[in-house]
């Protein structure tokens, strides 16, 4: 719609942002209409242009394709014209055939702040020529109600969008209509079922539904008052009515004649299984936050075991390989502490980087060294498996690097990511380099120490290649590639 709105037109924003309101609300005028909709704006040069189209949901619809970016053409142009022009609805003088099924087309005035900024045409269709149910009746009742409104500039309502929770109900879900004064004309099935389903079990029409309802739920406090305003129909906003046995979303339309509140219809649907599931799913997010964070407490209780047997040995070559492990083990704690504090099974690794190269290069600097630390790119959001490996394969390799790059002087660590795709596969592409002594003469990976030895086992995990090479000026680069899994 944006799209045909900036080609074809000069719309100001206002009317953009009013049809826009239209567009995002009109499904349930197309479905109690039993008819597609399609919106029409004014060219620049004159004539029309459909910027959006909607089917009905409760009925069988007219047109197969889709009519947005085509052209108005003969008649309907007319009528167009004449809904534009006389700010009224018109109907077209003639029955049309599309498929060798009858169509009644009909042209609406959108009004908005009492000037006529597009036209609605409604497409029914008369496939099957029967007596209507009063169900039906009252649908098509409604909508004409909604299409006075329209052409009165009266909807849709700023405040009476369909956004929000999960589970707004729609027609098909349960109507009510209510008169002025909040009394039940019609129900539906559906929502006669879901009111019933709160534990009122009396006749519905007839009876003020604010005044039933009333009696079966539970207290509410203050939120009351907003309670019966929707009840009553006379504001256009949402809510959920939650009894012992169910939970019910109400949308309230209030439904105006020449500025004066003639009465409302209600769009009820019964959300109480969609609201359990939402509730097992936030039982079940803090359960696996909870065990992210035992996690943590755990290997923090093992790194701080294994750093008080540190102290006690005499054997330094002992002394800073348990050393090494309080810092492995520490490294793994830090991605439980981040999912633990997140909703999804995902880390978002940027910061875990950042303490990770912190960390290494705080240690080097209780040595002496004047070792700076320097992250470049962008890791973006991992696999909490992908996160724990790469976690531990970027603090071994800047703690070689700190560690064999700067024995005795201090230097710089720059670590860069980057994200690609290549052949459906999600890459991350990550760099390590220093200006510190370079490689040891010889150097082979598949002979180096235990934190090459446990970088070469992650990458396997990872599906990744890694390379060390000098660094031209002095310096080693480290280059590594990994295979991340998706996201879910």
């Amino acid at each position: 719609m944006n799209d045909v709105l900036a080609e074809h037109t000069e719309l100001e924003t206002s009317v953009v942002e009013w049809l826009h309101l239209l567009v995002g609300d009109w499904q349930l005028l197309s479905d109690l209409s039993f008819a597609d909709l399609v919106l029409w704006v004014r060219t620049t040069d004159g004539g029309w242009v459909a910027a959006a189209h909607v089917r009905p949901t409760t009925g069988v619809g007219v047109f197969v394709e889709d009519l947005v970016g085509r052209r108005s053409d003969g008649s309907r142009t007319t009528y167009i014209d004449d809904a534009f022009r006389l700010r009224r609805v018109v109907r077209a003088h003639t029955t049309l055939w599309r498929d060798d099924v009858p169509v009644r087309e009909e042209c609406i005035p959108v009004v908005q702040r009492d000037v006529v900024v597009a036209v609605l045409t409604r497409h029914t269709s008369f496939a099957s020529m029967r007596t209507p149910s009063r169900l039906e009746v009252t649908y098509l009742a409604t909508a004409d109600a909604l299409t006075m409104m329209i052409t009165q500039g009266e909807f849709p309502s700023g405040a009476a969008g369909t956004g929000g929770r999960r589970g707004a109900p729609r027609v098909g879900d349960g109507v009510l209509r209510l008169d002025v004064a909040g009394n039940v004309m019609y129900a539906s099935p559906n929502s006669v079922s879901a009111i019933h389903r709160l534990g009122y079990v009396g006749e519905m029409v007839g009876v003020r539904l604010a005044s039933a309802l009333g009696d079966v739920l539970p207290e509410r406090g203050p939120v009351d008052e907003e309670l019966m305003l929707v009840l009553t129909g006379r504001v256009p906003w949402r809510t959920e009515i939650e009894s012992r046995s169910a939970c019910v979303s109400v949308r309230a339309i209030p439904l105006s004649q020449d500025g004066r509140r003639v009465g409302a219809v209600l769009l009820v649907r019964d959300v109480s299984e969609l609201r359990r599931r939402e509730r097992e799913l936030l039982t079940k997010d803090a359960t696996i936050r909870e065990i992210h964070h035992r996690v943590k407490n755990n290997l923090q209780t093992v790194a701080a075991v294994l750093r008080l047997q540190a102290r006690r040995l005499d054997d330094p070559g002992a002394r800073a390989a348990l050393e090494d492990a309080v810092r492995r083990v520490a490294t793994i704690a830090d991605v439980h502490e981040t999912l633990s504090s997140g909703m999804a099974e995902a880390v978002e690794f940027d910061e875990v980087a950042r303490r990770g190269l912190r960390a290494a290069i705080d240690l080097s600097n209780r040595s002496g060294h004047g070792v700076q630390g320097v992250l470049e790119g962008h890791f973006g959001d991992l696999q909490a498996g992908d996160a724990t490996a790469l976690a531990m394969i970027l603090a071994e390799l800047v703690q070689n690097a700190v560690e064999h790059g700067f024995p005795d002087r201090g230097g710089l660590v720059e670590v860069e990511a980057r994200r690609t795709a290549s052949e459906g596969e999600k890459l991350l592409t990550v760099q390590v380099r220093d200006n510190g002594r370079g490689l040891p003469v010889g150097f082979e990976p598949r002979h180096g120490g235990l934190g090459v030895q446990i970088v070469l086992s992650l990458l396997q995990d990872l599906r990744g290649d890694i390379s060390w090479q000098e660094r031209p000026g002095g310096g080693t680069v480290v280059r590594f590639v990994a295979r991340l899994r998706d996201l879910s």
